[in-house]
């Protein structure tokens, strides 16, 4: 089926909900299950990767999950300083279970960490050693849990959801509740390349109308605030499928409400309804509230009054193309569309989201931008389909991974913005799209692909 054809299992024209039909792809825009699990530990401040693996299973990720999300080093857990039983063909026949019984041990002494995190790759779960009984050996001597992470499990936006599986079942327990306390979740660490920032506006945002926001990863105390995700008044997910089983799995064992939003919140619009169902749920002061959007919702359309003339003057109501993750997507497509109006010609939705929720991703996009152009909108991963479904069209500007970069313009007539995974031609620090100022920024980075002088 062309991006041109009415799918059979959906009412929309041009969206195709079953792509991702070959069995093997190329560049995909992630990495596997092993991968997720290593990305979140080493977001946790504190937090040790210990991965029961082939070597090539952690230096692989030096470069397909650290580098890959902006440039990002591990530190000192991270890298080639992250512990590996490194096996070999000896480990396949007889096992690794000794090796690893020494690898925790001597990295419980070295490091000084506060959660350790044993991470079988493929080989263990084939072989199947018992690595549930190894990690039992040290529950008295430290914070010690493993995820079970095969490559083939699952893509590393899964590999997040295992880890979290992992942390209910193994780690919390009850705690009292903490009144105006949220736990944010879906905001995957690395494969979202601007997690560290998204997750620092969405705390700063939520704290102006009094919420308290667990954001978890990069804060000092990582172990901290993952003891106390069962005190959280409500959990928060900010993805379409992401997260979605863990916030259910809260709720049934810690009795947790939680909402669900389809993104992180991008400019305005969207963040100022996500303050008001947020305020709601959490019985806020609708003035409160209010006063909040009002102030913030008048400095940022009076900043995004400066760089007008650049639009209207040289790209106005222009086409673009987004070939990014389904929540990045989302909240980039709408932002574009509805808030600088512009055109959007072609959605391609790369990480691979399960069946069931593909309907609902197509839905939110398709039924939320303000425009009378239908984008295409395609599920593909494969980096020659997905470069192959750009040829020949209207685009001016895309927003996609820097896999594009080099050749946007020669290729595809286009200006390029490197917006989802992998980002490997730019450092991101706290650089984001979250939020008030993260519209804002996500402008600046549209507008200086094409200012310069008259």
């Amino acid at each position: 089926m062309t991006s041109n054809e009415k799918s059979k299992d959906n009412g929309y024209q041009s969206v195709q909900l079953n792509s991702y039909q070959n069995e093997s792809v190329e560049a995909p825009r992630y990495s596997c299950a092993l991968s997720g699990v290593y990305g979140t530990t080493l977001a946790i401040r504190g937090g040790v990767p210990i991965l029961h693996s082939g070597a090539g299973c952690g230096i692989g990720q030096l470069f397909g999950t650290l580098y890959a999300g902006g440039q990002a080093a591990g530190g000192n857990e991270g890298g080639t300083s992250t512990p590996c039983s490194c096996l070999v063909e000896e480990h396949v026949i007889f096992g690794g279970e000794e090796k690893l019984r020494n690898l925790i041990q001597s990295t419980i002494e070295i490091f000084n960490a506060d959660l350790f995190v044993v991470v079988s790759g493929c080989v263990p779960s084939l072989i199947g050693d018992d690595v549930d009984s190894i990690v039992g050996e040290f529950k008295d001597k430290a914070p010690v849990i493993h995820v079970n992470a095969p490559g083939f499990k699952g893509n590393s936006f899964e590999g997040y959801e295992l880890f979290w599986d992992a942390i209910v079942d193994q780690f919390l327990i009850p705690q009292e509740k903490q009144s105006k306390l949220v736990n944010i979740f879906g905001v995957v660490p690395y494969n979202h390349v601007f997690w560290k920032g998204e997750l620092l506006n969405i705390k700063t945002i939520l704290q102006k109308i009094g919420i308290e926001a667990n954001i978890i990863f990069t804060e000092k105390n990582g172990l901290k605030n993952i003891e106390k995700i069962p005190s959280a008044e409500y959990n928060i997910v900010l993805s379409p499928w992401q997260a979605h089983d863990l916030v259910e799995k809260l709720e049934e064992k810690f009795q947790t409400p939680y909402i669900k939003f389809p993104s992180v919140p991008v400019g305005a619009k969207q963040t100022s309804e996500f303050l008001r169902k947020v305020g709601e749920k959490l019985n806020i002061s609708s003035d409160k509230v209010e006063s909040v959007i009002e102030e913030e919702e008048d400095r940022n359309y009076r900043f995004m009054e400066y760089p007008a003339d650049a639009v209207i003057l040289v790209r106005p109501h222009s086409y673009f193309a987004v070939v990014a993750d389904s929540g990045t997507a989302i909240g980039i497509t709408k932002f574009l569309t509805n808030e600088l109006g512009y055109l959007p010609d072609i959605i391609q939705i790369t990480d691979n989201p399960p069946e069931e929720h593909r309907e609902t991703i197509a839905k939110e996009i398709i039924e939320n931008i303000d425009t009378v152009v239908q984008p295409d909108l395609i599920f593909e991963a494969d980096t020659y389909n997905i470069r192959e479904n750009l040829k020949d069209r209207p685009f001016l500007f895309l927003l996609s991974s820097s896999l594009e970069a080099p050749t946007a313009m020669e290729d595809f007539g286009a200006l390029h913005v490197s917006a989802p995974f992998p980002v490997y031609n730019k450092s991101i620090l706290v650089h984001n799209y979250a939020g008030y100022d993260g519209g804002l920024q996500l402008f600046e980075d549209v507008i200086s692909t094409f200012v310069g002088p008259l």
